[in-house]
């Protein structure tokens, strides 16, 4: 993470937040790309985006009322794998919204959905497949869900995410001969 400022005022606005969503709902949250945030092709580096991804996670884990629970455990969430697709830049000085959404899990990740989207459109969009970990190991899906009080059935997985499950346990199948 190499926001730190945005860091600290997404911990303020934490500190602030009195609104919560359920636990399937789209969060949002809005930036403004600083040129310190820009390459020198003037929209914002890739690194960043997934920077920002990383702030609008931590968000929605307060949104969703998530956020107590898992700093009073020592639960940290550890990214297993990323998949974005960039497709209209972000220019400097521009306002842009991060949608974050839960889409989805199985026996052991979560798996997020994340949109960049201004005014222009559409500008990147990204899956992300993670857990929580804590002392002594990984946080089970039903540990996490009872902590938010879900109690409904798991929504069924978009057929691009079983496609990209597939790609990396052939990733992991191939790697391993």
């Amino acid at each position: 993470m190499n926001l730190y400022f945005r860091l600290l005022l997404l911990f303020y606005r934490i500190k602030r937040n009195k609104l919560y969503q359920p636990l399937l709902e789209e969060v949002e949250i809005n930036y403004r790309a600083l040129p310190s945030d820009c390459d020198i092709n003037l929209h914002l580096t890739n690194s960043r985006y997934l920077a920002f991804m990383d702030l609008a996670r931590t968000w929605m884990t307060e949104r969703l009322g998530l956020f107590p629970v898992v700093m009073k455990n020592r639960w940290f969430p550890i990214v297993n794998a990323t998949a974005i697709t960039y497709i209209r830049d972000i220019k400097p000085l521009q306002e842009f919204t991060v949608a974050t959404q839960l889409v989805g899990w199985d026996h052991k990740y979560f798996y997020i959905k994340q949109t960049f989207k201004s005014e222009r459109g559409l500008h990147a969009v990204a899956y992300v497949r993670g857990v929580f970990k804590k002392k002594g190991g990984i946080v089970t899906v039903e540990e996490l869900l009872e902590a938010a009080g879900f109690d409904g059935e798991a929504p069924e997985l978009h057929e691009e995410i079983v496609h990209w499950k597939e790609m990396l346990e052939c990733k992991k199948q191939r790697d391993h001969i």
